[in-house]
């Protein structure tokens, strides 16, 4: 039996998982309209290659990276998720923490469902890694457990020894990973060994189960069998998920501050990435869909649906029927997970749940009181970091001590908020903290530039003025010709006027 190692802190959770483990994955419904961002991933922003008016067929590229070779930016092309006309180009609601509006492409569906033609891969072990990789990219894959880092960057040749792939979903109510770990084992395990073939010579590859999922771990152990990668039961403890916390889990390998996981030599994917990578590669499907969790008490009928993105979050509301007292939706669980304020937003690559409660859930927040140092924030952190300073010095706005104390190493992810006594939200207060330093670091860019562009602008007008002093003193000192002929001639002048007396 493999040996375990412990990250620091971490909190044993109430998962709710019941509510829809269970419930095997189906088709959503396809929508009247679908409504695709241009920016689904980290990195840069899509542009559209396509206008009002134009048909087009699932799996188009309606929207490509900024330069042709999309292997080599960090973006990743959106592509239709099924065939339809487009309506319109225009900003709309979508779910990101700024709550801002951003540029769409509304499709209206026809109903067909009718695929371009797929071109798959048939034997991808006879192509080079980046010919695979290049696949990868064009298939618009990004990480698909809610960070949105385009999967292509990732798979770039490197040193890279082992390889994780994240199945220990931590997050209470989602089930998603769950049911495709179950359902789709070969599909996942298949799909790990073509990263492996991408990524070149891999000497371990581990999959991370969280033990609270034995179906799943069972049917993934039976569908690797003689592919030489290791299936593994990992304790349940939140937050194992995170990336840093299962490398530290399965290898002890400690990512400091400033480093990613490819400086030690490891590269994390997770369950859907992996699905979505075999899909790409042996049957040429780009990413347009995903498995959404839709749960929660102000859910009916607690699901697992397969849904196109862009599929506006109602819709899938009502298909899986919505309680009349459901107050409240979050896209993602409710320790991580985004509170949106409308659900007429659309199914992103990163969307991997839909969480909706009830009043009595909702409402179950306690007065905030003074915090007495009790210091159990510090022991919950994964990352060993000191939440109680952290807030004492973000609420008096030092935000230089505030970074001294490596607040941009916070995962965010709520242990802290969560044990604390005094039911502090600290999370919100380091969220605010981030936003207020960012702001003044893109206020302190623009001045410098400002600044740069003044000094440019004073250095010119002098330089100028010195080139036009030096041209006007050459000019007195260098008479022209014809000045030179007119003096000529007037001495001549007064030579002959001396003879005449």
């Amino acid at each position: 039996m493999m040996k375990l190692w412990q990250f620091h802190g971490g909190v044993h959770l109430n998962g709710y998982k019941e509510l829809s483990c269970d419930v095997p994955i189906a088709p959503a419904h396809i929508p009247q309209y679908l409504i695709l961002p241009l920016q689904q991933h980290i990195g840069e922003p899509t542009k559209p290659v396509v206008k009002v008016g134009d048909k087009v067929l699932k799996g188009q590229i309606i929207a490509e990276c900024r330069m042709q070779d999309c292997s080599m930016l960090m973006s990743a092309p959106i592509h239709a998720s099924s065939s339809g006309t487009v309506v319109s180009i225009e900003t709309h609601h979508v779910p990101h923490p700024s709550g801002l509006k951003a540029s769409c492409i509304i499709i209206e569906t026809d109903g067909e469902d009718r695929w371009i033609d797929l071109q798959p891969i048939t034997n991808y072990e006879t192509l080079s890694s980046e010919v695979v990789r290049g696949y990868v990219a064009k298939a618009g894959i990004v990480g698909l457990g809610g960070a949105g880092f385009p999967s292509h960057i990732k798979l770039r040749p490197g040193d890279i020894e082992i390889l994780i792939i994240n199945g220990a979903e931590c997050e209470p109510y989602i089930t998603c990973d769950d049911r495709l770990m179950r359902e789709y084992p070969q599909d996942i395990i298949a799909g790990a060994q073509i990263l492996r073939h991408i990524l070149g010579d891999i000497k371990q590859c581990f999959i991370g189960v969280e033990d609270n999922k034995p179906q799943a771990y069972d049917a993934l152990l039976q569908a690797a069998r003689g592919q030489n990668i290791e299936v593994i039961k990992v304790p349940t403890l939140y937050p194992t998920g995170g990336e840093r916390q299962l490398i530290k889990v399965l290898t002890n390998k400690e990512i400091g501050r400033g480093q990613l996981p490819a400086d030690k030599g490891i590269i994390v994917h997770n369950i859907e990435t992996t699905r979505a990578v075999y899909r790409a590669v042996t049957q040429g499907k780009p990413l347009i869909s995903r498995v959404v969790t839709i749960t929660g008490d102000g859910i009916k009928t607690p699901s697992n649906l397969e849904v196109l993105l862009g599929t506006p979050m109602n819709a899938l509301i009502e298909q899986c029927g919505k309680t009349s007292s459901a107050t409240k939706l979050i896209m993602g669980g409710t320790m991580m997970g985004l509170s949106l304020p409308t659900d007429e937003m659309p199914v992103v690559k990163t969307t991997n749940c839909l969480l909706s409660l009830t009043n009595q859930e909702a409402s179950q927040s306690n007065p905030v009181m003074p915090c007495i140092r009790c210091g159990a924030c510090a022991s919950a952190c994964p990352i060993n970091l000191l939440p109680q300073q952290l807030y004492w010095y973000v609420k008096a706005k030092d935000f230089e001590k505030v970074q001294d104390y490596a607040l941009f190493d916070c995962i965010e992810c709520g242990c802290c908020s969560y044990v604390c006594p005094s039911h502090i939200p600290l999370i919100s207060y380091y969220r605010y903290a981030k936003a207020e330093i960012r702001a003044q670091q893109t206020e302190k860019q623009k001045s410098d530039i400002a600044r740069q562009r003044h000094e440019f602008k004073k250095f010119r007008l002098e330089r100028e003025k010195a080139e036009k002093a030096a041209r006007h003193r050459e000019k007195i000192a260098t008479p022209s010709e014809g000045k030179k002929s007119v003096i000529k001639e007037a001495m001549e002048k007064m030579k002959a006027k001396a003879k005449n007396k």
